[in-house]
């Protein structure tokens, strides 16, 4: 049975990015380079983890039909239990999460207000500082099934993000300049007169 993509794409509702690498692909584990991200989704956020749970229950479907009507052994799905897996980060609590990656490079994008029809217009975000783990964003992902060296289940293809709010960084994000050098003495001769300081 062919997939029907259409009945397995989900667009999240607000949705915090984790471990995104969204702007260059890389290689996790010495695999295949690909652009990817963690999506971490509320748990109160029960219209996205229906979406989610309907596009999984298809592909579960179609596993069993190619299976004499039986889930294949140790199949696995994509969404895991934030509070189960990672208990000590605070940014998974109350949260389900799973990843998605893909080989092509995700549209990423902000909303920039409505056209003549009301439709909402997006910019481009080019900038790689402007997306990044921690900030908040709708993701547009397409599940899909997997059989690969005898691992089996179903993943999740990485289309397209659309940023909606930032966010504390995670994962150590940079420090300001403000922060980092508060507490350092610099010899006042190195010290200008311009005004423009920064934080």
């Amino acid at each position: 049975m062919a997939i029907d993509n259409t009945t397995t794409k989900v667009i999240t509702g607000k949705a915090r990015l984790s471990y995104a690498h969204i702007f260059e692909a890389s290689s996790i584990d010495g695999g295949e380079e690909k652009f990817s991200t963690s999506i971490l989704i509320p748990k109160s956020d029960k219209a996205t983890l229906q979406k989610i749970k309907a596009a999984v229950d298809v592909l579960k479907q179609q596993a069993m039909d190619k299976n004499n009507g039986k889930l294949p052994a140790k199949f696995k799905t994509p969404l895991r239990d934030g509070d189960e897996e990672r208990p000590d980060d605070e940014a998974y609590a109350d949260h389900y999460f799973f990843n998605a990656s893909s080989k092509n490079k995700p549209g990423i994008a902000k909303p920039v207000g409505k056209d003549g029809q009301g439709k909402t217009k997006f910019q481009e975000i080019t900038d790689t500082t402007e997306v990044y783990s921690g900030c908040y964003a709708k993701v547009s992902v397409n599940f899909y099934q997997f059989d690969v060296k005898g691992n089996r289940g179903v993943a999740a293809g990485l289309n397209n993000i659309v940023k909606i709010q930032d966010g504390d960084p995670l994962g150590g994000g940079r420090a300001s300049i403000g922060e980092e050098f508060s507490g350092e003495d610099f010899d006042t001769d190195d010290i200008g007169d311009d005004d423009d300081f920064l934080n």
